[in-house]
């Protein structure tokens, strides 16, 4: 029996070592990759901590992973873990070493001041326009700010400006906002990466100092697509000059806000976020045009190589709009990407691998970190990891579409269209919801319609009308090119408008996006059936929000919004609150539109206050500053100071909270309220301003704002 029992153990370990060594050669080349998402993990680790580690911290951990791949480089287990630590600790220090490399936050006025600086660019608004300045002055005695301001002009202001400018504009600018929740979007960190230090308007217009063409490479090509876009959106008045500026340049600030929604709601917000889909048209029509013109000599074709010419032409095309469009993230990567699949049709390789996206991804992690906890970076990686596997995985079931004839040629295209919505906008929908709350229902539709038109006779145009600009002549192209715009304006509206046509989806916490991550990189990366594990991985993530509801309070930075959750979602509201934050607030709760409080709705309310019920839990949420009858209430929430309001021992939050601690989120659990601070969640980082300090000279007035003052103390 012993003996039987030992032969099946040692069947059994050896039908297991050959399971292994099988699924190793069916994954061979699919461990690479992975060397990234690690990268990614060490940069997530680094932004989650709870305060700024010491500076050799990255370095240490460096290290440790190199004797760690010494030692167990001849063991294939040992060093694949200490390949995966190695990356994930090159992450950390990559995010440590961005922190180090930006700059200090300044301090800004409180109140209005003169200010003088260079003019980088000039965004054009739907209503008006917008500067950014460098090299700014408060005051003529003090240096100038590190950092950029961004000012919006007065309406008033007329008067032509352009980069290099050096001008004086009277303004109230504002440091970055905070989150409008506990683990919103984070515009501070944004800005602190950015080099951006406040951003803010003009009370006066501007008066030139100094008409000065642009100094630096930078400043130069900044003046450049300011003048693109204003010649566009001259020849093409209204939304098809805005969406033709932004496809030229960049741009997107002059697309009115309901053409902004529409795209949005149809699915269409790629179209305006110049990145992969943009570069690989304009890559590939500069590479076939190149190619059939080499082609009309006979000895070009004959003894040139023809391909490279059309290759290195087409990456330098690429690289022009690269540096057109602003250089941004996404379009970073497309480029870093169309860089490889050149390459590869060059030398006969694939073009499209996942050693290539990983190769690319681990790029632009150690040239700036801190955009894999942005928005763009999930997106962006998820559609193109799920295209290249999708595509890998559905070769043979498309091969068959394949065929002689104009028709099956037609289907075959439009299911290829189809498939490439499906599969970009399925992978990137959670990390939209996970910013925006909303998923878009019919973006196959829309896209099936609107991309051929951007493909094959938008953009096309749009090259053209940018070699006709220096001629003047530029209305040939960009007329033309505004009706196939208008042709995108109309499906993106039409499409906007059906029937939940967005549906809002609750909130997916940090947690749940990054499980959902992983999950959809097991089911991408690996090749054989293993893959499949990936799938219940990506549904946890996906039902996170099951173990992780919205809070039932919410209050804003400024205790101007106050949001409850009891039948509906109830808002109270005071003058001067933020319409950003309401918005914020409802695609975070997803609940629809947020109800104006009113007397008796829900029951529990009255005119001076409300009374919220979970469990056993009761919170007393003031209207008014009232003494209310605080008995056997849990926590007391006020817009006002409620120092006093309740006996001892009640737990408060008040506007000296908020403006201590910033925006508060509450859940009302069974073992009582829980408070979470947005100066809890995101920690002691150097992005995080320092709690404010009083003002002595307003002692009877510590939470008041500038705006509110009288005008003998604020100026």
């Amino acid at each position: 029996m012993q003996q039987a029992i030992a032969t099946f153990g040692a069947l059994r370990v050896t039908w297991l070592l050959a399971q292994w060594d099988g699924w190793i050669e069916a994954e061979r080349g699919r461990f690479v990759p992975w060397l990234s998402v690690c990268m990614g993990l060490g940069v997530v680790a680094y932004f989650d901590l709870p305060a700024e580690p010491n500076g050799w911290a990255g370095v240490a951990a460096v290290l440790v992973a190199l004797l760690a791949c010494v030692a167990g480089w001849r063991a294939p287990v040992m060093r694949a873990v200490a390949l995966a630590g190695l990356a994930a600790a090159l992450g950390f220090l990559s995010g440590q070493a961005a922190t180090a490399r930006a700059l200090p936050i300044e301090p800004l006025p409180t109140r209005a001041v003169v200010l003088t600086g260079v003019v980088r660019g000039v965004d054009l608004l739907p209503e008006g326009r917008r500067v950014t300045l460098a090299e700014v002055r408060l005051e003529p005695d003090k240096p100038p700010l590190a950092r950029l301001i961004r000012v919006r002009l007065h309406r008033a202001d007329l008067a032509p400006l352009g980069a290099g400018d050096r001008i004086r504009v009277r303004s109230l600018i504002r440091p970055p906002s905070s989150p409008a929740y506990p683990g919103g979007w984070d515009l501070q960190r944004d800005a602190f990466f950015s080099g951006l230090g406040g951003s803010g308007y003009a009370l006066n217009p501007s008066e030139m100092l100094e008409r000065a063409p642009p100094r630096g490479g930078t400043a130069m090509l900044q003046g450049v697509r300011d003048w693109i876009a204003s010649r566009a959106m001259a020849g093409l008045p209204g939304p098809a000059g805005a969406v033709a500026a932004t496809l030229l340049t960049g741009t997107t600030t002059a697309i009115p806000q309901r053409d902004r929604e529409a795209f949005r709601d149809s699915g269409l917000a790629h179209l305006l976020a110049v990145a992969g889909l943009h570069i690989g048209i304009v890559m590939g029509l500069v590479m076939g045009a190149t190619r059939l013109a080499l082609a009309l000599s006979e000895r070009t074709a004959l003894h040139w190589p023809t391909k490279a010419i059309a290759a290195g032409t087409a990456l330098a095309v690429g690289g022009a709009y690269l540096l057109l469009t602003g250089a941004h993230l996404p379009i970073i990567r497309s480029f870093a990407m169309a860089c490889l699949v050149t390459l590869g049709l060059v030398l006969g390789r694939r073009a499209l691998s996942l050693r290539g996206l990983a190769l690319a991804a681990a790029a632009l992690m150690l040239l700036a970190p801190n955009e894999v906890v942005g928005v763009s970076f999930g997106m962006s990686f998820s559609a193109v990891l799920a295209l290249i596997a999708g595509y890998e995985a559905l070769r043979p079931l498309l091969a068959r579409l394949h065929g002689d004839g104009w028709g099956r040629r037609f289907l075959s295209h439009v299911v290829a269209l189809a498939v490439t919505s499906m599969l970009a906008g399925s992978a990137s929908a959670p990390f939209g919801a996970y910013y925006f709350g909303h998923f878009q229902l019919y973006f196959i539709i829309a896209n099936v319609a609107a991309v051929p038109l951007t493909a094959f006779w938008v953009m096309p145009l749009g090259l053209i009308a940018l070699v006709l600009m220096p001629l003047g002549i530029e209305p040939l192209a960009l007329v033309p090119m505004g009706w196939g715009i208008e042709g995108i304006l109309w499906i993106g509206r039409t499409v906007a408008a059906w029937p939940s046509a967005t549906l809002a989806v609750p909130h997916m916490p940090a947690w749940g996006l990054c499980v959902f991550s992983l999950g959809l990189a097991w089911l991408g990366l690996w090749r054989s059936r293993v893959r499949l594990a990936g799938v219940p991985v990506m549904l946890i993530g996906l039902l996170s929000p099951i173990v992780a509801p919205a809070p039932d309070i919410l209050i804003s930075s400024e205790a101007r919004l106050i949001a409850m959750r009891a039948e509906r979602t109830y808002l109270i509201s005071q003058s001067g609150a933020s319409k950003f934050i309401r918005e914020a607030w409802q695609s975070h709760l997803a609940a629809g539109p947020l109800l104006p409080l009113r007397t008796g709705e829900p029951a529990s309310c009255g005119p001076d206050f409300c009374r919220l019920l979970r469990g056993e839990t009761q919170t007393l949420i003031l209207r008014t500053r009232v003494q209310p009858d605080c008995a056997g209430v849990d926590l007391l929430v006020s817009a006002e100071p409620a120092r006093g309001e309740c006996p001892a021992g009640v737990p408060y939050v008040d506007r000296f909270s908020v403006w201590r601690d910033g925006a508060i989120a509450i859940w009302l659990t069974e073992a009582g309220p829980r408070i979470v601070s947005d100066r809890a969640y995101r920690g002691d980082r150097p992005w995080v301003p320092g709690p404010p300090t009083p003002r002595r000279s307003v002692p009877n007035l510590p939470m008041a704002t500038p705006d509110e003052l009288p005008s003998a103390v604020a100026e």
